[in-house]
């Protein structure tokens, strides 16, 4: 029998995680067979006298545009619309849903096509809120219905469970609501992580500051770790130490700086700081020579094939990558640990907007807008929690009594599976974790504790703007995305790592920022706050 190793979870403690074992949830339980949510209800009849039955009612179809998310069940799936879950849905909502997916990697550049070619689905998956990049102003351009009214006599569940923070960032100024929101309660969501047993083999205490980091990732080199820092392609889930210099330079991350509202690479000194260590990093072979060519697979194999020492990740995949890379190297132990904190004692990831997902109704399907709406509020009720998290009954869990007895997953392709139902399927959710499942073991309710506890104490937050500032849409290269430099700033950092330019020209890049729409951005950005224009506040 294959020895299994625990999966750690540091904040002052280390705990072992999906432990193979059959846990007996409080929840009450359902079944894959339907209720009639999606419009079979009968009316009561008037009187005593009997009356023709209803019929029931034909399922709503419906296309849906779905991005993959690189989830690996959806990505390899033969074909999504023929899945048992996605049959399962169907039944318990009374659609008949035509899914098109969306390839994750390519997802502005085929939305962006859809739009142009007006060649679009019924229901549209957006990023986050309305003012994406890749919704390619088809909101201001009247593609979607005004879902208020909607809402306010069909949808009140919705209304009433998803946080009001989530429903701004689908409102326009006018008031009209044209998204059904996927909500964080916590924004805080990405971690570092770290391999605790490698630690403990550098008999180094748990890193806080940059410096004491730096000497773990050299530790971990020395014992033979490939890759000490996973690092990947424009630093995307590989910033942390730009984090802990509080210089992000995203949408959401501009700062008010002596009256001038301004992104934050803008502060020479931290910049130039942080940019030093990911070339030290470089120079001493602490993360791979190639990382600026890694793509989202080959960062995941890397890092659940057990060849880096610590990376980042968001904090609610611990209990499927942490169990992957188990099931690759049986004795790692995987730990979530505080970030490093900088000069300001502070650190951490750029915190997420309130919205992950969102999705609108286009006016193609307006005749189906109440049965959309309620195939979305059966999402939010206690019987979809359970299918979402545990899956069908009979084939993923077993009735105990008057209980769902649930198995944890211990396969990769169980895993996947379980990635799937917990976070692609499931549309409406307060998706910082699974609470149903991770609630059920110590070790799920210790995680709840670190997002509760370390994760609400950390990260980096600045101004944003709803509407996108048009001294960006105008220039792209000086354009940042949600979690990613502009390109030109991008293109400078990676020429002062790779030894290329000097890090000392780093005002010579402002200067250069500033000349191709940086000084425009900054005016224009300062005006609309001035003017009160619709602006989102650091969430702390």
């Amino acid at each position: 029998m294959k020895k299994r190793s625990s999966i750690f979870l540091v904040s002052v403690l280390m705990i072992s995680l999906l432990a193979a074992c059959t846990q007996s949830p409080s929840a009450t339980p359902s079944t894959d067979a339907p209720p009639a949510s999606g419009g079979t209800a009968t009316e009561k009849p008037a009187d005593d006298k009997p009356s023709e039955p209803e019929a029931p009612k034909e399922p709503t179809k419906f296309s849906i545009g779905m991005r993959t998310l690189n989830v690996k069940y959806v990505e390899n799936h033969a074909n999504i619309n023929d899945d048992p879950y996605v049959k399962a849905l169907e039944r318990f909502t009374n659609t008949d849903l035509d899914i098109r997916l969306i390839p994750h990697a390519e997802y502005e550049t085929k939305m962006v096509q859809m739009f142009a070619t007006n060649d679009l689905t019924d229901v549209i998956q957006a990023s986050g809120g309305i003012s994406g990049k890749e919704l390619a102003g088809s909101v201001e351009a009247g593609v979607f219905v005004d879902l208020k009214p909607y809402l306010e006599e069909h949808g009140k569940a919705l209304l009433e469970t998803i946080p009001e923070a989530a429903w701004e960032r689908v409102t326009d100024a006018e008031g009209h609501i044209y998204g059904i929101p996927e909500y964080l309660g916590n924004p805080s969501r990405r971690a570092t992580w770290i391999r605790m047993d490698l630690l403990e083999k550098t008999g180094l205490p748990v890193p806080k500051t940059v410096d004491e980091f730096l000497e773990v990732l050299r530790a971990f080199k020395k014992l033979g770790v490939e890759e000490p820092f996973a690092g990947r392609a424009e630093f995307k889930y590989a910033d942390t130490f730009f984090g802990a210099y509080d210089v992000f330079g995203y949408g959401n991350e501009l700062e008010l700086v002596d009256g001038k509202m301004q992104p934050k690479f803008l502060d020479v000194e931290n910049m130039q700081a942080a940019i030093g260590v990911y070339k030290t990093m470089y120079d001493e072979g602490l993360m791979s020579k190639e990382f600026a060519t890694v793509n989202p697979n080959t960062f995941k194999a890397t890092i659940t094939s057990g060849k880096a020492g610590m990376w980042s990740m968001n904090a609610n995949e611990l209990p499927i990558w942490g169990e992957q890379l188990v099931n690759n190297v049986p004795e790692a132990k995987v730990a979530l640990i505080p970030s490093p904190i900088g000069p300001d004692g502070k650190g951490g990831y750029s915190l997420y907007s309130p919205v992950t997902r969102s999705f609108l109704i286009t006016k193609q399907a307006e005749d189906k807008v109440v049965d959309i709406i309620k195939f979305f509020e059966w999402q939010t009720t206690e019987e979809a929690k359970l299918f979402f998290s545990y899956g069908l009954e009979g084939t993923d869990y077993a009735m105990n009594g008057s209980e769902p007895a649930y198995k944890a997953p211990e396969t990769n392709e169980e895993l996947d599976k379980q990635r799937y139902l917990n976070y692609w399927l499931w549309m409406v959710q307060d998706t910082t974790y699974n609470e149903l499942v991770l609630s059920q073991t110590e070790e799920g309710r210790a995680l709840i504790e670190i997002y509760d506890t370390m994760l609400a104490n950390e990260g980096r937050d600045g101004y944003e703007f709803n509407d996108p500032l048009e001294a960006w849409v105008n220039n792209p290269d000086i354009n940042p995305f949600s979690d990613r430099y502009p390109p030109l700033i991008n293109e400078h950092i990676m020429k002062m790592v790779f030894g290329q330019e000097p890090i000392a020209d780093w005002p010579k890049v402002i200067e250069e920022w500033r000349s191709k729409g940086g000084d425009a951005l900054i005016e224009e950005a300062t005006k609309k706050y001035n003017e009160g224009a619709v602006v989102y506040a650091p969430q702390r």
